[in-house]
């Protein structure tokens, strides 16, 4: 069994399926208490995980690229607290796609989703987390421009490029918010956007990723790391 974690209330956006239904199993396995968002009004995973979760999982639901619901959102949990807010939203296109050829709409939908609305989320929940706690991402390790020799992918690593441009500038702006911040990688993991091929399970990357986040509880400032806890270069 894990052991308990110090994030004893969690703020999970984003968690129907895969990697964000993997991180509520993760935290209420450590004996955290977790609200956790779907987008859609069907059934998921992560209702399943609630069966057995002993009242410690409320479902919310909210689509992230629509405003008005993440206000929506942030009026329903009223004063509420938690020591982690969780931000995990990721969409991909074809990795053949280039500058050169993507559409429009299909570049918007990208940069929407994987930047622009995780940040609105932070902007608009982040009042939930005390001084203490810790404000967290999900970022890739191919929003890393230093690590990017062998291209491909072209869209969605610029995506994830700017989500971490734009985390750079919220934690400028709160040079002196003593809070944590993280953007997270969690490596290639073999779920519907990574793909069957991919190297990593859910297994041997979520759980180390909740360990990283804990680990990381009360230190302050932002730092791109990896599910092991690595320093990812920007």
């Amino acid at each position: 069994m894990p052991e308990t974690s110090p994030n004893t209330t969690v703020l999970l956006i984003g968690a129907s399926r895969g990697l964000g239904c993997a991180i509520a199993a993760q935290y209420l396995a450590r004996g955290s208490k977790v609200v956790a968002t779907v987008r859609g009004s069907g059934h998921t995973p992560l209702h399943e995980l609630q069966d057995t979760a002993d009242g410690r999982l409320e479902i919310e639901h909210v689509d992230i690229t629509v405003p008005e619901q993440i206000d929506a959102l942030r009026e329903r949990l009223g004063h509420r607290r938690f020591d982690l807010l969780f931000v995990n939203a990721g969409v991909t296109n074809g990795p053949e796609e280039t500058s050169a050829d993507v559409a429009t709409q299909e570049f918007t939908r990208l940069m929407l989703t994987n930047a622009l609305s995780p940040m609105r989320v932070l902007e608009t929940l982040g009042d939930l987390v005390p001084p203490q706690g810790t404000l967290a991402i999900m970022s890739s390790g191919q929003a890393s421009i230093a690590n990017n020799e062998r291209g491909g992918f072209e869209i969605y690593r610029a995506s994830k490029s700017a989500l971490n441009q734009l985390m750079r500038s919220y934690a400028a702006r709160h040079r002196d918010d003593p809070r944590t911040l993280l953007l997270m990688a969690p490596g290639w993991v073999q779920t519907e956007l990574g793909g069957p091929g991919a190297r990593l399970t859910i297994d041997e990357s979520i759980p180390n990723l909740v360990t990283t986040m804990d680990a990381q509880r009360g230190h302050g400032g932002l730092r791109f790391l990896d599910y092991l806890g690595r320093t990812v270069p920007w």
